[in-house]
């Protein structure tokens, strides 16, 4: 499963000429897209077509070659396989064939975008493409707005101002989020803007209609907390270890909080405890 570019040429890894150049075969998703950049590093293959529509066809012809002691690359048009684009059908085919599968790290939207957007949460869901239809893609954009997670969207330009406007009202004008565009090609951008602002900028500017599209948007916030969970946080360990006044003493001294509700709240969680 070989990378490929999504756009600089440059970015091929020579690990990935290395194993274009030795295989039998190339297995591409498009064999004229794929057959001019493996001509522009003068490599010349035996390809074979395998797409989204074909892949399960495929997947038994190509089972058989390696049967036959052939070796076989799997590239897509651009990027890395199997992520939004033909391959891990194939890849599970040959696994399950008893046959090794073997990455070949290189270029992804999905990493290029994510390491340039800034965001410091550490937890990422990868969506793909979003549903075509505005219901659908508000229905499945729902459950997500309140995750603790970045959520990373591919779209295509004919559906970006829509998706975004949906984004919007789906996770709020406010919520942070990254617009990254044409990654590694010539007119790249790259905007970082609440939603709110992001839509209005790709509306004002049919130029950032254009191209392929990768978008971050932020973790949602935390949740704001109540007294009471605030207070317990401090509370539930000097109940468990001090007398209750003591603990009450304490409390109060840390959180300011007035004396009697956290006397009352110590003796709920003091109760509690001795119930258990």
């Amino acid at each position: 499963m070989v990378a490929t570019p999504i756009g600089n040429l440059r970015d091929i890894s020579q690990r990935a000429l290395d194993v274009l150049t030795s295989v039998d075969v190339v297995a591409a998703e498009d064999t004229r897209v794929s057959g001019q950049m493996l001509r522009h590093f003068g490599i010349q293959k035996s390809l074979v077509s395998l797409r989204e529509h074909n892949e399960h066809a495929m997947a038994e012809r190509i089972i058989a070659r390696l049967a036959a002691g052939e070796s076989v690359a799997q590239i897509s048009d651009a990027g890395t396989p199997g992520i939004s684009d033909p391959g891990a059908v194939l890849a599970a085919a040959v696994h399950a064939a008893g046959y090794p599968v073997v990455p070949v790290p290189g270029a992804s939207a999905l990493t290029a975008a994510v390491s340039a957007a800034g965001f410091t949460c550490p937890h990422t869901l990868f969506y793909g493409f979003l549903p075509p239809k505005t219901k659908q893609r508000r229905d499945a954009l729902t459950p997500l707005a309140a995750l603790p997670y970045l959520t990373v969207y591919y779209e295509a330009p004919h559906r970006i101002v829509e998706s975004v406007d949906d984004l919007v009202a789906v996770f709020g004008a406010e919520r942070l989020a990254v617009m990254a565009r044409e990654l590694t090609k010539t007119f790249e951008t790259i905007r970082r803007a609440p939603l709110g602002e992001l839509a209005e900028w790709i509306k004002a500017d049919p130029n950032q209609q254009r191209g392929e599209f990768v978008l971050v948007v932020d973790a949602a916030p935390p949740a704001p907390q109540s007294d009471e969970d605030a207070h317990d946080s401090v509370l539930a360990p000097l109940v468990a270890e001090l007398p209750l006044k003591q603990a009450v003493a304490l409390a109060q001294t840390i959180t300011g909080a007035p004396r009697n509700r956290l006397y009352e709240r110590a003796l709920t969680l003091k109760n509690a405890a001795d119930e258990d």
